[in-house]
């Protein structure tokens, strides 16, 4: 591996700089994954890099994960590395923090750059797959440095500040955005929540007392109020509820409080009407047999 950002004399540069400064040149690759390295740059170092992540991707390889395809976006400004389909920015490596850029002259698919990291100030190593391009990408990252410190010259170092602080408030965007998903997800979770509350919006205390075993007690009858008793008339007998059940035979439950005459045929009438006159004759005989009043003279 030999390329670092330098443009070899007999060989123009590929794109126009109108390109890179106003816009960006894109290229498909397989994203190896990226490694911590302990130097900045240096031919060495990303050879021990690619070499790192080769095995590892052997590995996955065999337990059948396939090598992620990615989408590069190159530009004045930095690499961006992109999902393909839903062009999500998995990472923006920015132009200033680039340290090295190199293609394998072993194995001219992989190309490789190291980055430092903007959270951890760590520096890792890039390393990338590409069948037909990976030396054209390493030119395209070197020209891209070239108009880079060109304009800082042209602008007197105004330029590289204006990118940091587009860097920054690019960073701070995405923390927003995620910020902002997960404040939707909780928002979502809430709105569910007060729809259950709104079907039964007074929960199990609306409902029926239960037992134990979370069933509503038995009740056949409505339960019966007590009436105070009164001088000029004996109290009422309980109305017969409008909802009583009857027995297996088809007849109501015989109920001795609330029956009345007019509740049976003539002859069963009569009939308890000589036992109930026979009922009172007992009770006076045998209330004079067992009378002992001295002034009555009877024994």
């Amino acid at each position: 591996m030999s390329r670092a950002f330098i443009r070899k004399k007999d060989k123009s540069w590929m794109h126009t700089p109108e390109a890179l400064a106003k816009h960006f040149i894109a290229y498909n690759a397989k994203f190896l994954g990226s490694t911590e390295v302990d130097q900045p740059k240096g031919t060495e170092v990303v050879r021990d890099a690619v070499r790192k992540l080769k095995f590892q991707r052997h590995i996955k390889k065999s337990e059948g994960q396939k090598i992620p395809k990615v989408e590069l976006q190159i530009s004045i400004y930095g690499v961006k590395i992109l999902d393909p389909k839903s062009k999500d920015v998995q990472h923006n490596c920015q132009l200033h923090r680039i340290s090295f850029c190199a293609d394998d002259k072993t194995d001219k698919r992989i190309f490789t750059f190291i980055c430092k990291d903007s959270e951890s100030n760590k520096h890792l190593c890039y390393v990338f797959d590409s069948e037909k391009c990976a030396e054209e990408i390493t030119l395209t990252i070197g020209q891209a440095f070239d108009l880079a410190y060109k304009k800082f010259l042209e602008s007197g170092g105004k330029d590289v500040e204006t990118r940091k602080q587009i860097g920054s408030l690019q960073k701070r965007i995405q923390e927003l955005e995620t910020e902002n998903s997960e404040l939707k997800k909780q928002l979502r979770v809430l709105e569910e929540q007060l729809l259950t509350a709104q079907v039964s919006p007074g929960g199990r205390s609306s409902k029926a007392p239960t037992d134990i075993f979370d069933m509503v007690p038995f009740s056949p009858v409505a339960p019966l109020v007590p009436v105070p008793a009164s001088s000029a008339s004996p109290p009422p007998p309980p109305a017969r509820p409008a909802d009583i059940r009857k027995d297996l035979f088809g007849a109501e439950p015989f109920d001795p409080f609330i029956c009345g005459a007019a509740d049976f045929p003539p002859d069963i009438q009569s009939r308890l009407d000589e036992m109930q006159e026979g009922f009172k004759m007992g009770l006076t005989v045998e209330g004079a047999v067992f009378s002992l009043d001295p002034l009555d003279g009877h024994c």
